[in-house]
C-alpha cells in the first residue's frame, strides 16, 4: 500500500479555509432570492449547523495541535496558529453575515407572509396571559435554576445546549447574598412554540422563541430575589472521538462511553448574545478556558439551526421547493421480478431523481425469495429504523443467511449504529463491525441465489448510503447487476471484510486500501503520457473533496503536459486551478442547489477506450489510505452515455456553478443574457419525469463555459 507524502506549500489550499468556502457558498443559497423563501431559512440553517461541526472537529483538531506545539498537518505548510487565527476572522465575518440575513432579510420576508416571530416588547395582553400559563405549566416543572455558591458550583453544560446566565440582587431564603444563577433549558423543551391561532394578529403563523419565554418570566424562578439581566450562551465542544480500538476489547462498549463523555468535552467556542455585559461573558469565558477569540456575540438565537423546524411545520408549499415523485427506469415498470430483470441488463439508478424504492424492493424480495440463500451488506448511516433493515431483520428471521458489516465510528450517528446492530444480532443476522484502523465505507449488497442448481450473484453498489432519507436530499449513483465477474469480485471483498484474508486479483472492481490509490495513479499517468504523444487526453472527475497531495501532483503533471482536466468537487479541494505553469488546464467548479452533491464519479479518455467509474470514495488521504472503499466501473455504452450526459450537465451549469480560482476563492457563475442552465433542475425533469434526453457528445473544457 502506498502512504502519503508531502509537497511544496504555495501549491495548495489549506483544507479547513476551503471548507469555510463552502459553507460561504452554501450560505449564498440563503441569499438567493431564486431560492423560495423557506428553502432560504433552511439553507441558513444548514450552514448554522455545518459551523457547528467546523468547530466541533476541525477547530477543537486545531486547538489540540497548537497547544501541543505540532507542526502544521498538511503540505499547505500553515501552522495550527495560523490557521486558528485566519478561521477567526473568517468565522467572525459569516455569523455576522448569517444573523444580517436572518434580521434584516428573511425575518422581515417571512413576516410579510405571514409567518411572524413575536418579540417580548410586541406581546398584547392575550399573548402574554397564554405564555405566562404555557411557561408555567409546560416550563416550569422541567427547570433547575442553579444560583451559584461555592457550594454549588457551575453546572456541566452539554454540548451545543441552550443556557442562561442570570444576573441577581438580593438575598436568598437562608439569608445570603447572591449574585449570579444558570438556566439550562432541557432538549426536551422546543425552542420555538406556535401560538394558538386565535392568538395570531392579523392572520398567519406566529411563533415564539423559548429563549423569549424563559427570559420574560425568569424573575418568577428567583422569587424574593432581582434578576438585573438574563442572557442566552451557549458552548461548542470538542466532539472527536478517542477510541484506541487497537487496545480495547469490546469497541461496542469502549464507543459507548466515548459517546457519553464527548457530550461534554472540551470547550473551543462561546457563542452569547450580543447584549451580554462584559463582566459576564468574561465569567463564561473563564469558566470554560476560553479567551476572546473563541468567544462570537450574536444579535439573535445562539442556535440558528433551530429554526429549521418552521421549515416543517408551516405549511406553506407555495414557499418551499416545489415537490416531485421519483422517476423509475422502464426496465423496472415490466412488473417483472427485480432479480428476472437484472439477469436480462444492468440499471443505473441516480437518487434523487430516481427512486430508492427498487433498493429497498431489492432487499425486500430477497429476504422473502425461498430461492435466496443469502443476503450480505455493508451499512455505514442507515438508521435502526430503515426500511432496509426491516428487510434484512425479516430474512434473518426467516432463516437466510444475513452478514451485515457495520461501521460503528460513523461520525455522530454512533449511537444509531450501536442501536442497529443490536437490533440485526437479535433477530439472528451476523454482525460484523468495521475493520480496526480502517473505517468501512463502501456501499455494497449481495443477494446469493440458487437458480436452476447453479449460484448466481445480484449485487447493488452505490455512492451513497442505504437511507430512504438520504436518498431524497443526497445525489448518488447505485447500479445493479447480476454479472457474473461483478458478483465473484463482491462476493471476495465481503469475504475479505469478515475473514480479513487477502481477496486476491480482483477483475471489476477497485478497493482502498488496496488497488483503488494506485490505479488512479496508473490512469493519470496514462493521460499524460498520452498528452505527451500528441493524442488527446482528458479527465473529469466529481467527488465531494480532492485533499491528496499525489494526487494532486499527478494533476498538476498532467495538466502541464497537456491533458484536459475538469474537477467537480462539491466541498473542500486543496488543487489551485488556472495558476500559469503549474495548472493552466484545470479547471474546478462546485455546485451548490437544492440537493447536495455527492455522487462520485471519475472519467478517463483512455486513447478513445474511455473509462467510466462510480465510487464511494472522495479523492482524500482517509478514503485511500484509511478507509474500505469500492470503486467500480460502468461498461455498457447506454449507462456509459447516461453518465456522460450528467457530467456534461454539471459542467455547463450556469445557475447553482461555482468556479475555483487559483486564490482559493470561489466565485459564482452567471449565465448573463445566455440561456440558464441548472444541472439539477434538468435532471429533475429528465428522470423524475422518466425522460432521458439526449446523450451528450462531447464533454467539452471549462473555459468554453458561461459566463463569470
Amino acid at each position: 500500500m502506498d502512504a502519503p507524502v508531502s509537497a511544496t506549500a504555495d501549491r495548495y489550499i489549506n483544507r479547513e479555509l476551503s471548507l469555510l468556502e463552502f459553507n460561504r457558498r452554501v450560505l449564498d443559497q440563503a441569499h438567493d432570492t431564486q431560492t423560495p423563501l423557506l428553502e432560504r431559512l433552511r439553507f441558513l440553517c444548514i450552514s448554522s449547523t455545518n459551523l457547528d461541526e467546523f468547530f466541533e472537529i476541525r477547530v477543537a483538531s486545531l486547538k489540540q495541535r497548537h497547544e501541543s506545539g505540532a507542526p502544521a498537518a498538511g503540505p499547505d505548510s500553515m501552522t495550527p496558529r495560523a490557521v486558528l487565527e485566519t478561521v477567526r476572522r473568517q468565522c467572525l465575518s459569516l455569523v455576522g453575515k448569517q444573523y444580517a440575513l436572518l434580521n434584516d432579510v428573511l425575518l422581515p420576508q417571512l413576516a410579510a407572509e405571514g409567518i411572524r416571530f413575536s418579540r417580548r416588547e410586541d406581546w398584547n395582553a392575550e399573548q402574554k396571559k397564554w405564555l405566562n400559563g404555557f411557561f408555567l405549566r409546560e416550563i416550569v416543572p422541567v427547570l433547575t435554576p442553579l444560583t451559584l455558591d461555592p457550594s454549588r458550583p457551575f453546572p456541566r453544560i452539554l454540548n451545543k445546549s441552550l443556557n442562561f446566565i442570570v444576573r441577581l440582587n438580593g438575598k436568598d431564603a437562608f439569608g445570603r447574598r447572591r449574585h449570579r444563577a444558570i438556566v439550562q433549558a432541557p432538549r426536551s423543551l422546543p425552542r420555538i412554540i406556535r401560538l394558538p391561532e386565535k392568538l395570531a394578529e392579523r392572520g398567519g403563523e406566529h411563533y415564539v422563541f423559548l429563549s423569549s419565554i424563559i427570559h420574560s418570566h425568569v424573575g418568577e424562578l428567583f422569587p424574593g430575589m432581582d434578576v438585573d439581566g438574563c442572557y442566552q450562551f451557549r458552548v461548542t465542544r470538542n466532539s472527536n472521538l478517542y477510541v484506541d480500538d487497537e487496545e480495547v476489547d469490546d469497541l461496542v462498549r469502549a464507543l459507548e462511553g466515548e459517546l457519553a463523555a464527548s457530550r461534554y468535552g472540551e470547550a473551543v467556542r462561546l457563542e452569547v448574545s450580543q447584549n451580554c455585559p462584559a463582566d459576564l461573558c468574561d465569567f463564561l469565558l473563564d469558566h470554560f478556558a476560553l479567551d476572546r477569540t473563541d468567544m462570537f456575540a450574536v444579535d439573535g438565537p445562539v442556535n440558528l439551526n433551530r429554526l429549521a423546524t418552521i421549515c416543517e411545520t408551516a405549511q406553506r408549499p407555495e414557499l418551499c421547493f416545489p415537490t416531485f415523485t421519483p422517476g423509475v427506469p422502464v426496465e423496472l415498470k415490466s412488473g417483472e421480478n427485480i432479480f428476472t430483470v437484472l439477469r436480462k441488463q444492468n440499471v443505473l439508478l441516480h437518487h434523487p431523481y430516481q427512486s430508492f424504492t427498487p433498493v429497498i424492493d431489492f432487499i425486500a424480495t430477497a429476504a422473502a425469495d425461498p430461492e435466496v440463500l443469502a443476503i450480505k451488506q455493508t451499512l455505514y448511516r442507515s438508521g435502526a429504523d430503515s426500511p432496509i433493515v426491516d428487510r434484512l431483520v425479516e430474512a434473518a428471521r426467516a432463516g437466510k443467511e444475513v452478514t451485515v458489516i457495520i461501521e460503528l465510528m460513523a461520525r455522530f450517528d454512533e449511537a444509531a449504529n450501536i442501536a442497529l446492530a443490536n437490533r440485526l444480532q437479535e433477530a439472528g443476522a451476523h454482525v460484523v463491525y468495521g475493520l480496526v484502523g480502517y473505517k468501512t465505507h463502501a456501499k455494497m449488497a449481495m443477494v446469493v441465489r440458487r437458480e436452476q442448481g447453479r449460484i448466481v450473484r445480484y449485487v447493488h453498489l452505490a455512492t451513497g448510503i442505504y437511507h430512504p432519507g438520504t436518498a431524497r436530499l443526497y445525489t448518488d449513483y447505485g447500479f445493479m447487476s447480476s454479472n457474473r465477474k461483478l458478483g465473484e469480485d463482491v462476493h471476495r471483498v465481503f469475504m475479505q471484510l469478515t475473514s480479513l484474508t487477502a481477496t486476491g486479483a480482483l477483475d471489476r472492481v477497485l478497493t482502498a486500501p488496496f488497488s483503488l490509490f494506485a490505479a488512479l495513479r496508473e490512469r493519470i499517468r496514462n493521460e499524460t503520457r498520452n498528452a505527451r504523444d500528441g493524442l488527446d487526453a482528458r479527465i473529469i472527475a466529481k467527488v465531494n473533496a480532492l485533499v491528496e497531495p499525489q494526487i494532486i501532483e499527478l494533476l498538476y503533471e498532467a495538466s502541464a503536459a497537456g491533458v484536459r482536466i475538469d474537477l467537480i468537487v462539491r466541498g473542500i479541494c486543496s488543487l489551485r486551478p488556472g495558476v500559469a505553469g503549474l495548472s493552466e488546464n484545470i479547471r474546478i467548479r462546485s455546485i451548490v442547489g437544492r440537493f447536495l452533491e455527492h455522487s462520485r464519479v471519475y472519467y478517463f479518455l483512455n486513447g478513445g477506450n474511455e473509462e467510466f467509474f462510480c465510487s464511494s470514495a472522495d479523492w482524500m488521504d482517509r478514503n485511500f489510505f484509511r478507509r474500505t472503499e469500492l470503486c467500480f466501473p460502468i461498461r455498457q455504452r447506454p449507462l456509459k452515455e447516461r453518465l456522460r450526459r450528467d457530467l456534461q450537465l454539471f459542467l455547463e451549469d450556469n445557475c447553482q456553478a461555482w468556479a475555483l480560482r487559483g486564490d482559493g476563492r470561489y466565485e459564482r457563475l452567471s449565465p448573463g443574457d445566455g440561456p440558464r442552465l441548472s444541472a439539477q433542475a434538468a435532471l429533475l425533469a429528465e428522470l423524475a419525469t422518466g425522460s432521458q434526453g439526449e446523450p451528450a457528445q462531447e464533454m467539452q473544457p471549462a473555459t468554453q463555459r458561461g459566463t463569470h
